[in-house]
């Protein structure tokens, strides 16, 4: 991981997503998940062509598995963008950095 992105634990995710005042792009991976593998660089072009759009973590499904449900992420990679402590989009699926930009509405 990049100083753009870094890795937010079950214990963390209230404080650093819910409760941020600023747009939150979430990254649901695991390990052993190869689309997820194919995913994290483009995550990371996205933090780092869209500075400004808020912060970007990743929580891994195997460690945050109760965050994980509490927001159905039944597949992986699932990329969300949280404002005011809701969920207001996500993708589910393998995208480039422009795909996420697009489908999550980050200008």
């Amino acid at each position: 991981m990049s100083e753009l992105v870094r890795e937010v634990s079950q214990e963390d995710f209230d404080a650093t997503v819910l409760k941020s005042d600023v747009p939150v792009l979430v990254d649901f991976w695991a390990p052993w998940c190869g689309p997820c593998r194919m995913v994290s660089p483009e995550f990371e072009k996205l933090a780092a062509s869209h500075p400004g759009a808020g912060t970007f973590v990743k929580v891994n499904v195997d460690e945050a598995g109760e965050v994980a449900s509490r927001y159905g992420v039944m597949s992986i990679p699932t990329i969300a963008k949280f404002s005011g402590g809701e969920m207001v989009a996500h993708v589910v699926g393998a995208r480039d950095a422009a795909g996420l930009a697009r489908e999550l509405a980050i200008d």
